[in-house]
């Protein structure tokens, strides 16, 4: 599949892995509170804020492909700003857990996304290199030389990741649907 932008879509992404800690909230640890407070949708108008308070010059310094793994209750906040600007710049989220808002709203904006995932953020370190197979549930640290299994994007919601989130899959449901009604 590929993006409405024609980008393909890939389930693995292989880059830097960034570490962040237990209980980040969205507001004030993936993005300030002002970016969510005066409504920021655009990418461009959020990507310069991302981890602006818990890594600054993050998104300088990442590159598509990199991962963000995370310990427990990531993201906490149903808020999308910051998962819009991660989906933009191509990367991937693991978590060891993440509230399920949180998820819906990654998911939604077609993030590649893997919670529940206990112990992750002991497998790696800011820096190293790693791969993830969001599809296989694969987690690779290629520094370390280590694997292990993680629990794989589940089958009802790997469509609307790879379309890029459920704008995109709605348009394409409708655009469906209009055609089996001409036929």
């Amino acid at each position: 599949m590929s993006l409405p932008d024609g980008t393909p879509f890939s389930w693995t992404r292989r880059g830097r892995c960034t570490r962040l800690g237990h209980d980040v909230p969205h507001m004030g640890g993936v993005v300030p509170a002002r970016v969510v407070s005066e409504m920021r949708y655009d990418p461009k108008d959020i990507v310069p804020f991302l981890f602006a308070e818990t890594d600054p010059g993050f998104h300088e310094r990442c590159r598509p492909g990199d991962v963000i793994v995370t310990g427990r209750n990531f993201g906490m906040g149903p808020k999308m700003q910051g998962y819009i600007a991660m989906q933009a710049l191509g990367l991937g989220l693991v978590c060891e857990s993440m509230p399920f808002l949180a998820y819906r709203e990654a998911v939604g904006l077609g993030l590649p996304v893997l919670t529940d995932c206990p112990g992750i953020s002991d497998a790696c370190a800011t820096g190293d290199e790693v791969e993830v197979d969001f599809l296989a549930g694969r987690f690779v640290n290629h520094t370390r030389g280590t694997e292990r299994a993680v629990p794989a994007v589940p089958a009802g919601l790997r469509e609307i990741i790879a379309l890029g989130g459920t704008g995109n899959w709605l348009r394409r449901w409708w655009q469906r649907q209009g055609a089996a009604e001409r036929a």
